[in-house]
């Protein structure tokens, strides 16, 4: 073989990982930037030297769950870094016939554990079970850092719908005041036409589910919002308004009451949050 020809062939084989290095690993190249479509599985740390054998049988083995062909949007709430993006967050951007702040920094707990932190950890959980099953899953953010900020509540709302995803799941925590005011609540879209007139009766059913699950994990229900039955409806949210697939947001609990701060600040808190999130998931796709 030629020097020529093995040099073509080590540029071509350098341009194949690279391309594929891309598409696996994402990388946000500016603090507001997102990348909805490349990275649904990967990034749950540095991309490691050689992988290529385990990734293989970890896709195998995925392909053959029940959720394999099924592609799913976790939307992490907030940024770690949004306080420090004032301008950035306060703008204003569509929401859905009208508009609204790009983003706020989200609430915290009473020790000053960020909900941004907490909707992270448990949707990369939430990430890694669906996979588990099958899923392509895409995250609307792909990290937690205080030097990020975003993305927006346009940009949220309309993720999934160019990937014709099969649902959508943004995940937050309440921060209510409230004496006493603790459990979970989900928030569904309602008929507003023509914004959420295709996805409303579907949106409510993921609800149905996912509040099942989260009963059935032993998460109490809201007892401040939603009339006590753990189940709302707002037509004032971009997230849901914006959104072409049946999309829910899920208020994991009062971050504010100590019972539902240590479920959202322990390991095993998270890790039920996540488990009962997919069971959820698995239950609406059938």
């Amino acid at each position: 073989m030629s020097r020529r020809t093995t040099a073509t062939l080590l540029a071509l084989v350098l341009l194949i990982a690279g391309v594929v290095g891309e598409t696996v690993w994402s990388r946000e190249t500016n603090p507001g930037e997102v990348d909805l479509t490349a990275g649904s599985y990967a990034g749950r740390g540095a991309p490691p030297v050689s992988r290529s054998m385990d990734r293989t049988a970890d896709g195998a083995r995925a392909a053959a769950g029940p959720l394999a062909g099924r592609t799913i949007v976790i939307d992490p709430g907030h940024q770690l870094g949004n306080h420090n993006y004032p301008r950035k967050i306060n703008r204003m951007v569509p929401a859905g016939g009208f508009k609204k702040p790009c983003n706020t920094t989200g609430t915290a707990t009473s020790g000053g554990f960020p909900e941004a932190t907490m909707a992270w950890k448990v949707s990369r959980l939430l990430r890694t079970r669906l996979h588990d099953l099958g899923a392509r899953v895409i995250l609307t953010r792909t990290s937690n850092r205080q030097d990020r900020w975003g993305p927006c509540v346009d940009v949220r709302g309309r993720a999934g719908n160019q990937a014709n995803a099969d649902l959508k799941v943004s995940i937050h925590g309440d921060g209510s005041y409230t004496s006493g005011a603790h459990g979970f609540h989900v928030i569904a879209p309602t008929d507003r036409k023509p914004w959420t007139h295709d996805i409303y009766k579907t949106s409510r059913r993921l609800a149905l589910r996912e509040r099942a699950a989260l009963r059935g994990a032993g998460v109490p229900v809201a007892n401040y919002i939603a009339g006590g039955d753990g189940l709302d409806f707002r037509s004032d949210l971009g997230t849901l308004n914006l959104s072409d697939v049946p999309t829910v947001m899920v208020e994991l609990g009062n971050m504010r009451d100590s019972r539902d701060a240590h479920r959202m600040t322990t390991t095993t808190g998270r890790a039920t949050y996540a488990r009962a999130l997919a069971s959820g998931v698995r239950h609406y796709l059938g």
